[in-house]
């Protein structure tokens, strides 16, 4: 089995190891049902359900759905993940050595955070710009109390939008983050996004309508008072990646989401072109570097 601590190629394990392996080895196949000519359902592993069709695998495009209590899905080393209560960089380590996945383990790199490089390797494309006067004020107005967590999710959204194939998502990866089109409420006809905070908690949604939007609506719609100047996207989830990979940090959610797909994890999204205060030291507390600049 590799090392826990060198890199270790995810698309590589997910190219081999399949969600029925993986079911297989758990036990867990013969529990559920055949729906259609390619997929399973039944009650959740995960959080021990017990309604038999909140739990759903697709064999054919290897992934994974939970519509109940874990509110998520993904792929192979996802699955791994949630059963084994543990993060996605040891679970491929485990899958290449359940499944006999002969692997190249890359040693990292040293880190240069001490000068600054976030990344270790970025560029000046991965790395916060520096603030403007207008910025600087948003900075000074930004209030004392965060964002609040939600007391509701929004249900019934549509994963299988055409625009998330347009953008080049795969359906895990829109299950992985809970991506859907909206058909009702304040997000009707939007692509709804959860925002979760650093502790995980669901603050909001950005509402992103799907292509060029009319001239009278804006391209994304965020909630009435919602500071997206406080938050970090997809920080929850680096927070919990093989800290010993680089730390890459771009403007939207799509490149974001299009990096984790590649097999990034520890990527995250300031939903801007400008750093704030609050993004800065939670971004700076991840890699050891509260409160110097980055």
């Amino acid at each position: 089995m590799p090392e826990d601590n060198g890199f270790i190629d995810f698309r590589a394990v997910k190219a081999v190891v399949t969600m029925e392996q993986v079911l297989e080895r758990y036990g867990l196949k013969e529990k559920l049902r055949p729906v259609g000519h390619d997929s399973l359902t039944g009650c959740c592993p995960i959080h021990k359900g017990t309604n038999p069709t909140q739990f759903r695998v697709s064999l054919s495009k290897n992934c994974w759905n939970c519509f109940s209590d874990c509110h998520c899905g993904g792929n192979v080393l996802d699955f791994i993940s949630r059963m084994e209560e543990v993060p996605i960089h040891k679970a491929a380590h485990l899958a290449a050595e359940w499944f006999n996945v002969q692997l190249d383990v890359r040693r990292p790199r040293e880190s240069s955070s001490a000068s600054g490089n976030v990344s270790g390797e970025a560029n000046s494309s991965t790395r916060p710009q520096p603030q403007d006067a207008s910025n600087a004020d948003e900075r000074q107005r930004e209030p004392a109390e965060p964002n609040k967590a939600l007391a509701f999710e929004l249900k019934h959204l549509d994963p299988q939008h055409p625009y998330f194939a347009e953008r080049g998502l795969t359906p895990e990866t829109v299950a992985r983050f809970g991506l859907g089109h909206c058909k009702k409420g304040i997000l009707a006809g939007r692509l709804a996004i959860p925002i979760h905070n650093g502790n995980g908690e669901l603050v909001g949604y950005a509402g992103r309508w799907p292509g060029q939007p009319p001239d009278d609506k804006p391209k994304y719609q965020f909630p009435k008072g919602f500071r997206k100047s406080l938050e970090v996207f997809n920080l929850h989830r680096a927070k919990v990646a093989e800290p010993a990979s680089p730390l890459i940090i771009v403007e939207g959610f799509f490149d974001c989401m299009k990096m984790w797909q590649a097999g990034i994890p520890r990527v995250v999204a300031l939903m801007g072109s400008s750093l704030s205060q609050a993004q800065e030291e939670e971004i700076g507390s991840l890699v050891g570097a509260k409160g110097r600049s980055l």
